[in-house]
């Protein structure tokens, strides 16, 4: 009788997870995906155009390069020749290279690689691991690489010290899980997870709290350093990004490979840590644990909405506990930052904290629009995928 009642118990439990993951149609959230993209490829209709806030930037620097993450994600669930033309002209007319060549060494001149190696498949010549050393789209993403795992930071002499700050983690670290897919060259995987390490354990002391699951956004954020409120400062939309970026690594590392249970170990940690802050309404705030600048916003939550549908399909993450904060960050999105033409609000600007560019609003456009879209498409397309 005690099986019978314990099966009995589960099976409520997945029927009830299931019922409420079935309250919103996948079809529903396409739809607001493809809104919400359509009015960014309006707006922007040529893709090869310089961004011009306060100054004129070329369009592969890393605000660009995350919305392509985006449209690559609603391509995957979308197939539209469309899209893959516009990334391609923006990726020809850059030369497939990193903004700032191949001699930098900032994450976020090398994000917009990201793109660039998920584009191979459709240039009609490269193909995966035998022919990709002869595609010429990688030269210069290799090149950089390889001058980046050769050359210390001057800054703290550590020839892993350069990823200073977390939102990098994001903006780089994707990119060589890759290039360790498509070559085979170990040297991409192990140098990426000494780098991770360091932003981990030593920058500042460390910039990830294991005990509280959440992340510092670089050294000057860490204890003593306090939000208004007396509480740590804990932003948002930097602990997305590390969020995602473990996302996307664990997507193409075998599972079975240390570097992924060293990643999936950490996405737990976060995952536990990010429910808790997660507000009534569905939103989590800019600063994750202090009632400074309490609102919705739409960027981190889009990042922890696609970390969480992730984690649920993957089967890390309990359906009946981390649907419903699903449930909760779309409906809230869609209900309170989504325009009937696609443009997003309360969206967080540029920026490295909580403050930055505050007040948001659900009219304010953002000094960038482009991070943004790409944040939401990612949620909205791994959140579809969990519904299907």
């Amino acid at each position: 009788m005690k099986t019978i009642r314990i099966f009995t118990l589960v099976f409520f439990l997945v029927a009830f997870s299931c019922n409420m993951l079935a309250q919103i149609n996948a079809n529903e959230v396409l739809e607001v995906a493809q809104r919400v993209n359509n009015y960014f490829m309006q707006k922007y209709e040529d893709p090869t155009v310089p961004t011009n806030v306060n100054k004129i930037r070329p369009s592969n620097l890393w605000t660009r390069a995350v919305y392509y993450e985006g449209l690559m994600a609603l391509h995957d669930i979308d197939p539209q020749q469309r899209y893959i033309d516009y990334a391609t002209t923006w990726a020809n007319f850059h030369q497939w290279s990193p903004r700032n060549g191949i001699n930098t060494c900032d994450a976020d001149d090398q994000c917009c690689g990201q793109t660039y190696v998920e584009l191979l498949p459709y240039t009609g010549r490269c193909r995966p691991l035998d022919y990709v050393l002869d595609c010429k789209e990688l030269n210069n993403v290799r090149a950089n690489l390889a001058h980046q795992m050769q050359t210390p930071n001057p800054k703290n002499g550590s020839l892993y010290g350069w990823w200073t700050w977390i939102d990098a983690i994001q903006m780089a670290m994707p990119l060589y899980m890759q290039m360790y897919q498509v070559t085979g060259e170990e040297n991409y995987l192990n140098h990426a997870m000494k780098m991770y390490r360091w932003t981990r354990n030593d920058c500042g002391g460390g910039l990830f709290n294991v005990k509280e699951g959440l992340w510092w956004r670089d050294a000057d954020y860490v204890p003593p350093y306090k939000e208004p409120d007396g509480q740590q400062c804990y932003w948002s939309r930097g602990n997305g990004w590390v969020y995602a970026a473990l996302v996307r690594c664990m997507n193409v590392l075998p599972k079975k490979s240390k570097a992924y249970k060293e990643l999936k170990k950490d996405f737990m940690l976060m995952s536990e840590a990010l429910l808790k802050c997660q507000r009534e309404d569905g939103f989590w705030n800019p600063s994750l644990v202090s009632t400074s600048y309490e609102m919705p916003e739409t960027s981190g939550t889009s990042l922890f909405l696609y970390g969480m549908a992730w984690g649920i399909q993957k089967g890390y993450l309990k359906a009946d506990v981390y649907g419903p904060a699903c449930e909760k960050a779309w409906s809230a999105m869609v209900r309170v930052a989504v325009h009937l033409d696609g443009f997003l609000g309360w969206m967080q600007g540029t920026g490295k904290d909580p403050s930055a560019g505050q007040p948001l609003s659900y009219d304010k456009v953002p000094d960038f629009e482009d991070y943004g879209t790409g944040c939401f498409l990612l949620g909205a397309t791994e959140y579809y995928k969990l519904l299907k």
